[in-house]
């Protein structure tokens, strides 16, 4: 099946040989002409070669896919609405795609893009096993190629060969499946932690969508398929697809610890060494972490909860983020954040029970004083000015004096009675006959004697 693939690829099998040539002719000065170490680093030189060729598909690759990360809640609204007619979900898809520049194949574009220098290089590995020349490999190259050996495993021998085959090149069959064993489980592993950095740490974790459930399942779902597919490739493209397993490993890595996508751990712990730094030094020096604190200063109040720490870090700091993504020191928004020395938080009283507050009231009355009581259970003491009774108001003529001494005589009744009721244990509330609905603590004002 390989084999009818790779030669729809022929046209590209004289390029990928050339290059391989020319990588073989420098390493083989160093290392010797026929060892496995020459034809081996060709091979990985031709890997390094076509993935810096790649980068600008890698970067439309993770722009396409934070895109469809952010349109899966609007996808998701779209298939709930037009369940019923696929034709005009298919249309409105399409729609939001172009309104937001989103391509759904982007993400697949580095794969796509690697397909035929893959299977060129198959096709050259699988005429070095045959003996035959192709591209720009003539007899002597390929006498050499088929003398290279990596770890005691041919270039062009498979995992599933047979013992003939494998002697045939010079090399036992236990030796080509422990090598070709060895790096089809290091393929499979680095593919998998790959798709796992990229699920665990480099996702907006507030959104659920089944897009998500779909990448972790492939997580699982791909290692085992390129696990089955290693038993049937050359050890020399098991080497080219090793290498570029590690090579997308690293450049996601460092992507998810430069680039982070918005909401995801990654970008917490990017903004928290932002942070340290920016208020370390009180500056940011990098252009593009500039650019990525003016992405954050314009969003506003629909920053994330990683950005919104991070700018509250800032004002503790006493910095604020400018709109071009410059830091200016400010010593009003560190005190307004409450870090600032003199910062004195505001202490809220106690609150009282109601039997509390009538005992109080009570005591109050006793000593000659009135409580005033506001809406939080705070008290406040006034004494009274003296020859003038608690209740408040002034009578005139022989009204007032009867009234006074009317007062005496019904405080020294309370206070007997006050007495008799601390000695009998009763509450407060009962014994003084004020915790009653609707009337003012403290001490009530006398009765006119017409009235009594």
């Amino acid at each position: 099946m390989f084999d009818s693939i790779a030669s729809l690829f022929s046209f590209i099998t004289w390029p990928v040989s050339w290059v391989i040539v020319q990588f073989h002719s420098l390493y083989g000065a160093v290392f010797g002409p026929d060892t496995g170490w020459a034809w081996g680093l060709s091979i990985v030189s031709l890997v390094v070669l076509i993935r810096i060729c790649l980068i600008p598909l890698f970067v439309k690759q993770i722009k396409s896919t934070r895109n469809m990360q952010v349109l899966q809640p609007k996808m998701k609204a779209i298939q709930e609405r037009y369940k019923n007619d696929k034709q005009r979900q298919s249309e409105e898809m399409m729609k939001l795609y172009k309104e937001t520049g989103t391509n759904p194949l982007s993400s697949c574009l580095p794969i796509i893009a690697q397909s035929p220098f893959f299977f060129a290089l198959y096709h050259v590995l699988a005429g070095i096993a045959n003996g035959t020349k192709i591209g720009a490999i003539n007899q002597p190259l390929l006498d050499s190629a088929r003398q290279a050996h990596i770890f005691g495993a041919p270039l062009a021998v498979k995992f599933l060969d047979s013992a003939d085959k494998a002697a045939s090149l010079g090399a036992s069959l236990t030796d080509v499946r422990v090598v070709a064993g060895a790096m089809i489980i290091l393929m499979s592993a680095s593919q998998f932690y790959t798709q796992r950095q990229l699920m665990t740490k480099n996702v907006d974790v507030t959104v659920k969508t089944p897009y998500m459930q779909q990448q972790k399942m492939l997580m699982y779902v791909f290692p085992l398929i390129f696990m089955g597919m290693g038993v049937n490739f050359p050890v020399g493209v098991l080497v080219y697809w090793l290498t570029t397993n590690v090579w997308t490993m690293g450049q996601q890595m460092y992507v998810i610890n430069q680039n982070p996508t918005p909401g995801s751990k990654a970008q917490d712990a990017f903004l928290q060494r932002l942070l340290k730094t920016a208020t370390t030094h009180e500056q940011v020096r990098s252009g593009r972490k500039r650019k990525m604190i003016a992405a954050i200063v314009s969003k506003g109040p629909d920053r994330n909860d990683n950005e919104r720490k991070f700018i509250t870090g800032l004002a503790k700091a006493g910095l604020v983020a400018q709109a071009d993504g410059s830091l200016v020191k400010s010593d009003t928004v560190a005190a307004e954040s409450g870090v600032g020395a003199g910062a004195v938080r505001r202490q809220q009283p106690k609150r009282q029970s109601k039997a509390q507050r009538q005992s109080s009231g009570t005591a109050t009355a006793s000593t000659g004083t009135v409580e005033k009581t506001d809406g939080e259970g705070v008290t406040d003491l006034e004494k009274q000015p003296a020859g003038k009774p608690a209740g408040g108001s002034s009578q005139g003529g022989g009204a007032k004096g009867g009234a006074q001494k009317q007062g005496g005589q019904k405080s020294g009744q309370q206070g007997q009675q006050s007495a008799r009721s601390k000695a009998s244990g009763k509450p407060a509330a009962a014994r003084s006959g004020q915790a009653k609905s609707g009337q003012r603590k403290g001490q009530q004002r006398s009765k006119h004697p017409s009235k009594k």
